[in-house]
């Protein structure tokens, strides 16, 4: 008996040990000032496998993530953080996420996250931003489907 229980031990522990974690965590960062300028996600793109987690990290007071109504694919749901608050996300299906920061979308504050290998749906190029959004996205969304 006491060598079946050894053998089984043994074999949950080699199984605990050998199983491998597939989904990373990203973080971003939600700054008033970066290397892009005043108001940015850091980083601003993101290429992330399905499964792997963003935390989106408040590093000064007054932002948030969101979803951009129009830019998550189909079969996915939006999301909305609270002001000053951090967020983990689970990215499950693959697809285009466009995020902002609620308070300063007005001031560009965007970015861009593409899960798995899906192509850029026309209709995102279409999507109506904020003045200062829109060049952010368009250099975001240029990066992402270059070859």
């Amino acid at each position: 008996m006491n060598g079946r229980r050894i053998f089984l031990a043994t074999l949950l522990l080699c199984f605990l040990v050998g199983t491998p974690s597939f989904a990373e965590t990203f973080e971003v960062k939600m700054l008033n000032q970066g290397q892009k300028g005043s108001m940015v996600f850091e980083p601003d793109f993101l290429h992330l496998k399905p499964g792997d987690k963003v935390k989106f990290i408040a590093t000064h007071k007054s932002h948030n993530a969101a979803t951009i109504d129009g830019m998550v694919p189909e079969d996915a749901q939006g999301f909305k953080g609270k002001i000053n608050e951090e967020l983990e996300v689970s990215f499950d299906h693959e697809g285009y996420y466009g995020i902002k920061c609620s308070p300063h979308y007005g001031m560009g504050m965007v970015m861009l996250i593409k899960v798995g290998d899906a192509a850029l749906p026309e209709s995102y190029r279409s999507v109506a931003h904020p003045a200062r959004a829109k060049p952010r996205f368009d250099a975001l969304i240029d990066a992402a489907t270059k070859p």
